[in-house]
C-alpha cells in the first residue's frame, strides 16, 4: 500500500509502529549528548557562558524555526522524502563532533547542523503520523510519538553520563552510527500521498482573525519558559549534585512523560484551551520556583512540575492548532515548530545573560525565581495582546464592511 492506513483503536501496527519506535531511537541518541552541550561547550571547549547562552539560542532558532522549511520540503518531496534528507543531515552532524570536539568553530558547525536535521524531520515525522486519522484519534497519535520521543530521553542521559567527558568521541561516533542506521530504516517506509491531509473537523473560519494566532503566540511563551529548564538545569544542578543526578532527573522527567501523556490525552485534549494554559503555566511557574530552593529534592519536585506544565501544554498547543486550521498538518506543525523556535532562541539570549549575572553575584537560585514570575506575567500579558490584536482586526474588518454597503 501506498498510504498508512487509518488508525485504529489498538496499538499502531506497520509504518506507524517502525516510526514510533524509530523516534525512541532517535531521541536515544540525541539525549544522550545534547542535554551535555552547555557542559561540552563550557567546561571542556572553554566558552564563555554569554557565548554558550548566544550559541544554544541561534542552534535551538534553526532546530524549531527550521520547520518551515521542512513543512515546504515535505510538498515537494513527501513526507518520508524529507525525513530521510533530514537523517542524514543529522548523521553528517553528529559525525562533524568527532574531530570537533577539539575546535569549538568545528563543534559549532557540528551542533548547526544536527539542528538543521532536526528541524526538518519533526514536522514530517507528526504529519506522517496523523496522515488519514480523525481528528479524535489525534490526542493518542500525538501523545504516544510525545512518549516515544521522551522513552529515549528518559535513557539517553544516564547512558551518556559516564562517558560525555571523559570519553565523548566514541559516545559520538556510536550516535552517529545509530542515526545511520535509522535514516536506512525509513527508506523501507510506504509513500504517503502528501504532505499531510487538510484537518477534518477544522474550526478555523475567517471570522476569527485568532484561530492559528492564539496556539502559535501561546507555544512561542511555553517553549520560552521551558527551555530554561532544558538549557540551564545541568549547570545549575551539577555542581550541587553530580552528574549522575542530573541524569536520573532526566530519566524520570522523560518516564513520567511516557507514563503520564497517553493516559491524559483523552482529558487534555477536553480541557477548553484557557483552562489548559492555566494548569500549564501554574505548573511551570511552581517547577522553576521549587529548583530555586535548591537541593536534591527541591530539583527533583520542580522537575515533576515542570515536567506537568510540558505534558499540559504542548500536546494542547499542538491540538490546538490543528484544530483552528485548514492548512495540511505537515504546514501546521512547521508553523508550530516556527513558533517553538522564536521561543528557544529569546530564552537562550535571556538565560544566557541572565545566569552570568546569577553565578556572578553567587545567587544562582535568583536565576530560577525570575523565570518562576516570567512563567505567570508572560502568558497574562501575551495572551491579552493576541486578543486586543484580534479585537483590532475585527473592528477593522466591520469598518471596511460598512464602507463597502455603503
Amino acid at each position: 500500500m501506498n498510504r498508512e492506513p487509518r488508525a485504529g483503536r489498538g496499538r499502531p501496527t506497520g509504518p506507524r509502529a517502525f516510526l514510533l519506535a524509530a523516534s525512541f531511537l532517535i531521541t536515544l541518541g540525541s539525549f544522550a549528548v545534547l542535554p551535555y552541550m552547555s557542559v561540552l561547550l563550557h567546561d571542556r571547549l572553554g566558552l564563555g557562558l554569554g557565548t554558550v547562552g548566544v550559541v544554544l539560542a541561534v542552534a535551538s532558532l534553526v532546530q524549531f524555526s527550521g520547520g518551515v522549511v521542512g513543512a515546504a520540503l515535505a510538498r515537494r518531496i513527501g513526507l518520508r522524502g524529507t525525513m530521510l534528507v533530514a537523517l542524514a543531515v543529522r548523521t553528517a552532524g553528529f559525525g562533524a563532533f568527532v574531530p570537533g570536539l577539539g575546535s569549538p568553530v568545528v563543534a559549532v558547525g557540528a551542533l548547526l547542523l544536527v539542528s538543521c536535521g532536526a528541524a526538518l524531520y519533526l514536522p514530517a515525522n507528526k504529519a506522517y503520523l496523523v496522515e488519514g486519522a480523525r481528528e479524535a484519534e489525534r490526542p493518542r497519535l500525538l501523545s504516544m510519538s510525545g512518549a516515544a520521543f521522551n522513552a529515549g530521553i528518559a535513557l539517553g542521559p544516564p547512558a551518556a553520563a559516564p562517558f560525555v567527558l571523559s570519553s565523548p568521541g566514541v559516545l559520538f561516533a556510536v550516535v552517529t552510527a545509530l542515526f545511520a542506521a535509522v535514516g536506512f530504516g525509513h527508506a523501507a517506509l510506504p509513500r504517503t500521498d502528501g504532505p499531510g491531509g487538510v484537518p477534518s473537523g477544522s474550526r478555523a473560519s475567517a471570522g476569527r482573525p485568532d484561530g492559528a494566532l492564539l496556539p502559535f503566540a501561546v507555544t512561542v511563551v511555553s517553549v520560552y519558559a521551558f527551555m530554561f529548564f532544558q538549557h540551564y538545569l545541568a549547570l545549575y544542578a551539577v555542581p550541587r549534585t553530580s552528574a549522575s543526578f542530573y541524569g536520573v532527573v532526566l530519566m524520570a522527567y522523560a518516564g513520567l512523560i511516557v507514563i503520564a501523556q497517553p493516559l491524559l490525552s483523552r482529558w487534555i485534549a477536553g480541557l477548553t484551551y484557557e483552562s489548559a494554559t492555566r494548569v500549564g503555566f501554574s505548573a511551570m511557574a511552581a517547577g522553576t520556583a521549587a529548583i530555586a530552593w535548591g537541593g536534591r529534592t527541591g530539583i527533583g519536585a520542580g522537575a515533576a512540575l515542570i515536567c506537568l506544565g510540558e505534558i499540559v501544554l504542548f500536546l494542547k498547543n499542538d491540538l490546538e492548532a490543528l484544530a483552528r486550521s485548514s492548512a495540511a498538518p505537515a504546514v501546521v506543525f512547521g508553523r508550530q515548530r516556527l513558533a517553538a523556535g522564536i521561543g528557544a532562541f529569546a530564552s537562550g539570549v535571556v538565560g544566557g545573560q541572565l545566569y552570568g549575572m546569577a553565578e556572578e553575584a553567587g545567587r544562582t537560585e535568583a536565576f530560577w525565581l525570575a523565570v518562576s514570575l516570567q512563567c505567570v506575567v508572560l502568558p497574562l500579558s501575551l495572551t491579552s495582546a493576541v486578543r486586543r490584536g484580534c479585537a483590532g482586526v475585527m473592528a477593522r474588518r466591520t469598518r471596511s464592511a460598512r464602507s463597502s454597503s455603503s
